[in-house]
């Protein structure tokens, strides 16, 4: 077989399982399901022989799944009531996105926020309570997050790059927007000022993630766990289990309390409700096909897409922002017992995430405290509120348009 046809192959076994991840997506995907079972497993129950036990295994099967599901259904209709969206829900074509925006911005910029991996606009809410008495502070839920609708598979940097400017065109924002993105979504941030630099003042890089570290660097296994954590919650949510299998695994890591500490101690109430709207399974579908998505295999293939690369951005105001040196990420201690490749690992992604200045011509790089992290949103938010109350500021020629 040709490369072609092995590309084409491959096309359409990605395109199947956008469609069964669509279709499971859907509340109600295991009653569709589950329903005929029980149809085909009652009528071969009244055959004789075998067909009577493959019938009466059906119905059980299909009667586990038609429960499962409206028990699904029931929670999903209970959090929605309990917990209604506290932004606009608008439309972008067939599908609806959640948009929080708060606070006037007078003569100052707007800020919209990205957090890190495929995460609802909830995850930069300590940053947004800081900032929404200063300035128009936004918070948007990316599909297949918070409020917002599932969406189109697959879930794409470049398909939600656009999805980002048609929220907020729909909810009436107007820029120029200042663009905040933490760790993917530093990456999804950078994608949406490549394609629509016209959109913004000043673009701010919370340690965002580079293409390099995906493709280059060391492999990762907590990353292909974590896929795999979201996919096998997904198919749980589907008949009615809530078990986040994630957060289960993560518990049994001393490491996670404190993060977890740190987070809720941040993020407080707005962790908590999050937590009581992401039970769909479509949520956990989203993630994966993001994911999936920044996967090195798939990233070869759409890297054009992807990348923001060295002058992509022109003279566009890019601040880079993120602890300054391997030593301050981990500790002068824990880099001097390192191995030879575990230094190699350090170094690369202390030094990966400097490419990023390459991008435009008029970059900027700013360090975080000594001994912050890459988490360094939640460990000194006051810091980055500093950082983008300055960035909201309108340059003299900004002022005099």
């Amino acid at each position: 077989m040709t490369d072609g046809g092995r590309d084409a192959v491959g096309e359409e076994d990605k395109l199947l399982v956008d469609r069964l991840l669509s279709f499971a997506s859907r509340d109600w995907s295991a009653l569709a399901v589950g329903s005929p079972l029980v149809l085909a497993g009652a009528w071969l129950s009244t055959r004789a022989g075998q067909f009577q036990l493959i019938g009466l295994a059906l119905a059980a099967l299909g009667a586990g799944l038609t429960i499962g599901s409206f028990l699904q259904m029931s929670r999903l209709a209970a959090s929605r009531r309990r917990f209604p969206p506290p932004g606009k829900m608008v439309d972008i074509g067939g599908y609806r996105i959640h948009v929080l925006a708060e606070g006037e911005a007078g003569n100052l910029h707007p800020v919209v926020w990205f957090g890190g991996g495929h995460s609802a606009g909830a995850t930069m809410a300590n940053l947004h309570r800081r900032l929404r008495h200063r300035t128009r502070s936004i918070l948007i839920d990316r599909p297949g997050t918070g409020w917002s609708d599932t969406g189109p598979f697959p879930r794409s940097t470049p398909r939600e790059a656009q999805e980002i400017v048609a929220a907020l065109a729909a909810a009436g924002e107007s820029g120029p927007f200042v663009f905040a993105g933490h760790s993917f979504g530093g990456l999804l941030a950078a994608n949406i000022a490549r394609r629509r630099p016209d959109l913004i003042a000043r673009l701010v890089l919370l340690d965002a993630t580079p293409l390099e570290t995906l493709v280059f660097g060391p492999k990762l296994g907590a990353l292909r766990q974590m896929r795999g954590d979201v996919l096998l919650t997904g198919l749980l949510r589907c008949i009615g289990v809530q078990i986040d299998v994630g957060r289960l695994r993560a518990a049994a890591d001393p490491r996670h309390k404190e993060a977890m500490a740190l987070y809720q101690g941040e993020l407080g109430e707005d962790l908590t409700r999050l937590r009581q709207v992401e039970i769909s399974a479509g949520a956990s579908f989203a993630t994966w096909s993001a994911f999936e998505d920044l996967h090195a295999p798939s990233i070869a293939e759409r890297g054009w897409e992807l990348s923001v690369y060295d002058g992509d951005l022109g003279d566009l105001p890019v601040w880079v922002v993120a602890p300054a040196t391997a030593e301050e990420v981990k500790g002068e201690a824990e880099v001097a017992a390192a191995t030879d490749e575990q230094s190699r690992m350090l170094r690369f992604f202390a030094t990966s995430r400097e490419r990023y200045m390459a991008t435009s011509s008029a970059a900027r790089r700013i360090a975080t405290p000594a001994g912050s992290t890459h988490q360094f949103v939640y460990e000194t938010p006051d810091f980055v509120a500093k950082v983008i109350e300055e960035a909201i500021q309108p340059q003299p020629e900004e002022r005099k348009a």
